[in-house]
């Protein structure tokens, strides 16, 4: 591939990674939190690709203006020659050598830069959080909860309230939760947010099982939100015996996909 097609292939990139900054798509690959690496990357590729164009384009004009010099030079020399010597034969001029076209395979590169840009990879979602074992974490500490009845709260900081500090802080109020539904080869329910800690190559499950006033048909990897209370009741996860704590449900509602589908809570 040729510096051209190489300056193309960076401008795509570069074009790509602002596409993906400057909407959510780049939330399917890393946290927010790196938005700005993701814009920077994008615009040093493009600035990269505009440089090496010009740099092309102006050694091609120079080269082209050295090539034009030095066959007019040979053309006034072998005017001379011809009239100083006109007996004598003229001498052969060797052909050009002519620069062989670059494979047009190589093209195929741009195929996975244009998947980048027109199809957004889905975020991780049942499959992914049934076949890893949740990754529930001791907390090192509790923020106050609201006053609020019922409480909104994320999946993860309820399922580590729920198994260390046994409810306590809940205060025999209420909760609400929302993730994504998974279902164990059983048919059994659970409730579960991928949590991750830079990108979504590390993203981990954490799980939480759904009793009480569960809806009749669940589709796996369907957004609800949850209401309900806490109970003391713990499961352990057949993946890597990691506890699971249960919801009592009271109530529970569809909801669209959130533009974040990761919980970055152990980044806070």
């Amino acid at each position: 591939m040729n510096r051209q097609a190489q300056a193309a292939v960076m401008f795509l990139v570069g074009a790509a990674l602002l596409h993906a900054g400057g909407t959510n798509l780049y939330l399917r690959y890393v946290k927010a939190g790196l938005q700005w690496l993701v814009l920077t990357a994008g615009a040093v590729l493009i600035v990269a690709a505009l440089a090496t164009a010009w740099y092309e384009w102006k050694r091609a004009r120079t080269r082209k203006a050295a090539q034009e010099a030095a066959q007019e030079a040979a053309q006034a020399a072998a005017s001379e020659a011809a009239s100083e010597a006109a007996s004598e034969a003229a001498p052969e001029v060797a052909p050009e050598a002519h620069a062989h076209p670059e494979p047009r395979i190589s093209w195929l590169l741009v195929l996975p830069i244009l998947a980048l840009i027109l199809i957004a990879p889905p975020a991780l979602g049942s499959y992914s959080a049934m076949r890893t074992g949740t990754a529930l974490q001791h907390p090192y500490g509790y923020m106050k909860l609201p006053k609020a009845d019922p409480i909104p709260i994320n999946l993860v900081d309820y399922a580590g309230r729920a198994v260390y500090d046994h409810g306590r802080s809940f205060g025999g109020r209420s909760v609400r939760l929302s993730g994504f539904v998974a279902l164990d080869k059983n048919g059994a329910p659970y409730l579960v947010r991928m949590a991750l800690n830079c990108c979504a190559a590390d993203a981990q499950p954490v799980k939480v099982a759904l009793t009480g006033k569960i809806p009749p048909v669940l589709q796996p990897d369907a957004w609800l939100q949850v209401t309900g209370t806490y109970t003391a009741r713990v499961t352990h996860d057949p993946v890597n015996n990691g506890p699971i704590p249960y919801l009592k449900v009271t109530e529970a509602k569809p909801i669209p996909v959130p533009s974040d589908p990761y919980d970055e809570s152990w980044n806070n």
